[in-house]
């Protein structure tokens, strides 16, 4: 049985490319991504506010990747591989840093009543 995993990234635009950013980012990039094996769905979400008093909230946008797989190696090298061969280029709207992260599903989760 594939095991479930969520693939965590934090973006912000270039100042004043916002716009530009977001629709290459909603409109293109994230059908790439979920266009890889192993990858079943992608939603990107925009910060709202700190829960944790100072706590830094330096990124402005996340993206949130689900993936189901018995090989997270060699679905991550596939997305590598793609961005690698020019065919997933990264548009200059971009910001830095980008940080991103994968977790592996460790818990069930917990529904209210």
């Amino acid at each position: 049985m594939a095991k479930k995993y969520k693939m965590v990234v934090f973006t912000n635009a270039v100042e004043g490319k916002d716009k530009e950013f977001n629709d290459w980012y909603q409109n293109t990039h994230l059908a790439q991504i979920v266009s890889i094996k192993s990858f079943v769905q992608a939603q990107r979400f925009r910060f709202h506010t700190s829960i944790v008093p100072g706590s830094p909230d330096s990124s402005r946008y996340m993206a949130i990747y689900d993936i189901e797989t018995d090989d997270i190696n060699a679905a991550l090298g596939a997305m590598n591989d793609l961005a690698a061969s020019g065919r997933m280029p990264l548009p200059e709207s971009m910001g830095q840093p980008i940080i991103g992260a994968v977790y592996e599903e460790f818990g069930e989760a917990v529904k209210a009543r």
